[in-house]
């Protein structure tokens, strides 16, 4: 007597998994190919083939990959560490570029704008690097540097403001 429930429990389950798997494999299968008119004349024009425009090279992931998504915290944060290991090499174009793409990667993070800034600074991109420490103190108004950072945008200002008057 016990065999027997024992047995037809195994049963049962079996059965049940055996459901489970055609529906599966069902699901598996490929649609069937569209059905034709009998009549060729009622049939409708083919779609008209669609033109895309040639893709230009873009420099960072997050525009040159369409299937990157735009919040993406992890790849911010490895953006941010090749950044860094960019800028140590020296490599400030390449570590721009990263910088560039953890904020986009992550828009409300504070961090990537304020190695973008000392990127820009390294390079010489004074105003760039205004707003990029900018956007740090924005996002992050409370951070330990803040007093460090506000110098250094004042000492930018300063030295964008000296450029202009040599220019005239």
């Amino acid at each position: 007597m016990r065999l027997k429930r024992y047995v037809s429990g195994f049963l049962a389950a079996l059965g049940v998994l055996a459901l489970g798997i055609g529906g599966l494999v069902r699901a598996q299968e490929p649609p069937p190919p569209p059905q034709q008119p009998d009549n060729p004349g009622d049939a409708a024009p083919p779609p008209a083939a669609k033109k895309t425009p040639p893709k230009t090279n873009k420099d960072n992931a997050a525009e040159s990959a369409p299937d990157q998504p735009t919040w993406d915290p992890l790849r911010a944060e490895k953006d941010l560490e090749v950044g860094q290991y960019y800028m140590h090499k020296g490599d400030v174009d390449a570590a721009i570029d990263r910088f560039q793409d953890a904020t986009l990667a992550k828009p409300g993070y504070a961090v990537p704008f304020k190695f973008l800034g000392e990127a820009q600074e390294k390079k010489g991109l004074k105003k760039p690097a205004i707003k990029s420490y900018q956007r740090y103190l924005d996002l992050y108004p409370k951070a330990e540097d803040a007093e460090k950072i506000r110098k250094k945008i004042e000492k930018l200002y300063k030295d964008v403001e000296k450029e202009k008057k040599e220019i005239k």
